[in-house]
């Protein structure tokens, strides 16, 4: 009996081990067009189910053996500390929907290193895995070589580039094939110094082959040239591309730096949880905007761009995790640190962190390093793996604790708490796998809706969409696009309507329906994410297209772009957006004033100047219109297109200024110069419908 429960425990383990290499090698090309991001999620399903299936392996081991055995690590303490501040920041976060979505992919991350450090705990089962990590990195470094070369393997139209990346972009490819060089240099090193290492906890080919005589460090040679000609690709276009098309482009450390500081010690109505949890995991969109200055508009690059992560790693989770988060990444660098064989290959990682953002895989692939390196460690000579050691957890009395350690392994009684554990590992499964599956369910039906909606086929996009939020209902960006969708198809409906003529019943309630579909998905966005400027400017954007149809549209528009500006007070498009809302209106003061603030916050933005000059005209102080369209031309000297415009349009004020001709300002929708206009606006009804307004504004303001 004991020798069947061994060998069943033997093949979970080595089921383990193939999943895990399997996991590592095709982890970063991993892509899939099912999805609607093709390159990060993929990676995360990937992942997921992968750890997942091995901590359900786990646990059956372990009750096939009677025992729950646990190889321990310097690092486990401080990874299991610094997961649960991530959680609690995410479960604390005003955007929680947001920051949990995001904290799951970390959560895999984590299970990762503890799934590598109890799975190779032998030399050879290490070297398999180094194997399959360094071997994904090569073909990585092969198919970065192809695209520069221009010779397209891959069958997807986006892989059609010379910056194509599997990983989704090229700082994140260069950075994955730096973190990985570390290791495939040191499993190299017998043959590029051409004598076997001395240091006698050093692990080479032949020490983890087990033949000392017959390993060789060859392969890994030939791999860590392929990682560094991949490496030096990605930097020479990362650097040599526009940042428009896939270039280096990253928040300068000064933005994230202030805005990092600002999000923990100036969150208002949040100071204290601020200060020790920050925003919420995953949710650095909401510090930068909110937190960015106005010399962020000086930059004539970034201005215009939102920054979904911060100048680095460290900042990030200073701003979305607190205090409490930063210190804990810090606190396991210093156990890090106090193993020198791990800080030494882990060097290069631990300087990344502090210098560059990190994104999924990159962060993945950290733990997974992590893993990876303490595993080597493990394995090393007696007396070269102190703190690396296996135990075995046992019930006890309660008086002596619940849970105890034991380092001996004995037999003993059988124990009841491998089935316990199996208990809980499946609880856990039972709970990511649902709400997960639930997730890529809904992801996979947008992305069947985007489908449809590049074949302009609006009534499968909107069961698509609809079908998808039904799913999954917890994310905004859903919502959002979901409430552009009805208010779309309301205006399609309305102006296939004949001129002077009443649409039927049945098409005018189709319509009212669709409007309010759209005002509640824009709603329930806000609802999901109140502290995501997108949102709000979202919801404005659909009141304004409802002035003259709906009652109190205007106020509604007016109070959800100042609750926008709330949550992003220095960019000067908000302002022009509220000041548009005025211009149509016909509140000339109140659209002058808006415009004014959006030209302060930055003095070279031609629109702001455009719109005000409009604003001026339209009020009737044509001298200071002539002004502004004069500051205008100056801007936009070196642009043919908008120089001729405005050039045009100072001729027209000039002979009105004279007398000669009546005609007003003749507005464009041209970019950048334009007036700010909705994208689209709803026939005046009369009576106006009854719409709601926007969801608990001020109360959300307040948050």
């Amino acid at each position: 009996m004991d020798e069947s429960k061994t060998e069943i425990a033997s093949y979970l383990e080595n089921a383990s081990l193939f999943l895990l290499g399997l996991l590592l090698l095709i982890f970063p090309f991993f892509l899939l067009t099912l999805t609607t991001d093709a390159f990060i999620l993929p990676k995360q399903i990937l992942l997921g189910a992968v750890v997942l299936i091995i901590l359900v392996v786990f646990g059956i081991k372990s009750l096939s053996k009677g025992q729950v055995i646990l190889r321990r690590t310097p690092f486990d303490l401080p990874i299991l500390l610094f997961t649960l501040s991530l959680l609690t920041s995410s479960i604390f976060a005003v955007n929680r929907a947001d920051a949990l979505i995001s904290f799951v992919p970390l959560l895999f991350s984590v299970l990762a290193f503890f799934a590598i450090v109890n799975t190779a705990k032998d030399k050879n089962s290490a070297l398999l895995l180094i194997t399959s990590l360094l071997t994904g990195a090569g073909i990585v470094s092969i198919l970065s070589l192809l695209s520069f070369l221009k010779i397209y393997i891959l069958p997807f139209a986006f892989t059609k580039s010379q910056t194509f990346s599997p990983l989704g972009s090229l700082l994140d490819q260069a950075l994955y094939l730096l973190l990985v060089l570390p290791l495939a240099v040191y499993l190299a090193l017998p043959l590029l110094s051409k004598r076997k290492s001395e240091d006698p906890s050093a692990v080479t080919h032949a020490d983890l082959s087990g033949h000392e005589k017959k390993g060789s460090p060859v392969p890994f040679t030939a791999g860590t040239v392929i990682i560094i000609v991949g490496l030096l690709i990605s930097a020479y276009l990362l650097f040599k591309t526009p940042s428009q098309n896939g270039g280096f482009l990253t928040l300068p450390f000064e933005t994230g730096f202030q805005t990092s500081f600002a999000a923990i010690s100036q969150d208002t109505g949040r100071v204290v949880q601020g200060f020790f949890l920050g925003s919420g995991y995953g949710t650095y969109v909401t510090d930068f905007t909110r937190f960015k200055q106005p010399v962020f508009n000086q930059n004539p690059n970034l201005w215009a761009l939102t920054f979904f992560r911060s100048s680095s790693f460290i900042l990030e989770l200073l701003a979305t995790t607190g205090i409490l988060g930063a210190l804990l990444f810090i606190f396991l660098i210093y156990k890090i640190f106090k193993v020198r064989f791990v800080f030494i290959l882990f060097l290069v990682p631990i300087i990344a962190s502090f210098l560059l953002p990190f994104s999924f895989s990159v962060l993945a692939l950290f733990f997974i390093l992590l893993g990876i390196v303490s595993s080597l460690r493990a394995n090393s000579p007696k007396g070269e793996s102190e703190g690396f050691f296996d135990v075995e957890l046992q019930l006890v009395a309660l008086q002596k604790g619940l849970i105890a350690f034991d380092t001996s392994l004995s037999r003993g009684k059988k124990s009841v708490l491998p089935s316990i554990i199996l208990t809980l590992i499946l609880i856990l499964v039972g709970l990511i796998g649902y709400f997960g599956g639930k997730y890529v369910i809904s992801d996979t039906l947008f992305q069947e809706s985007l489908i449809a909606a590049s074949q302009n086929n609006g009534t499968l996009t909107y069961q698509k969409q609809a079908r998808s939020i039904s799913t999954f209902p917890y994310r905004d960006a859903y919502y959002r696009i979901f409430s552009q969708t009805n208010l779309a198809l309301a205006n399609s409906l309305a102006a296939q309507q004949p001129a002077n003529s009443s649409p039927s019943a049945q098409t005018q309630q189709t319509i009212f329906t669709l409007i309010q579909q759209s005002i509640n998905a824009g709603r329930a966005a806000v609802t999901y994410a109140p502290q995501t400027m997108l949102n709000w400017q979202n919801l404005a954007s659909i009141y304004r297209s409802l002035i003259g149809f709906g009652q109190n549209a205007d106020n509604f528009a007016i109070l959800a772009n100042q609750q926008a500006i709330i949550l992003d007070p220095n960019n000067p498009q908000e302002y022009i957006n509220l000041g548009g809302i005025y211009y149509q209106l016909g509140q000339w003061d109140n659209a002058i004033r808006q415009f004014q603030i959006a030209a302060a916050l930055k003095p070279d933005l031609a629109n702001a100047y455009y719109n005000l000059g409009h604003a001026l005209q339209e009020k009737g102080d044509l001298t200071d219109a002539m002004t502004q369209y004069e500051i205008v031309g100056r801007i936009v000297a070196n642009d043919r297109p908008n120089l001729d415009k405005i050039s045009k349009e100072i001729e027209d004020l000039k002979k009105r200024i004279a007398g000669t001709t009546a005609q007003g300002p003749t507005p464009s929708s041209e970019q950048p110069l334009g007036i700010s206009s909705p994208e689209s606006q709803l026939p005046p009804q009369n009576p106006p419908v009854k719409i709601p307004p926007p969801i608990e504004a001020t109360k959300s303001s307040r948050r």
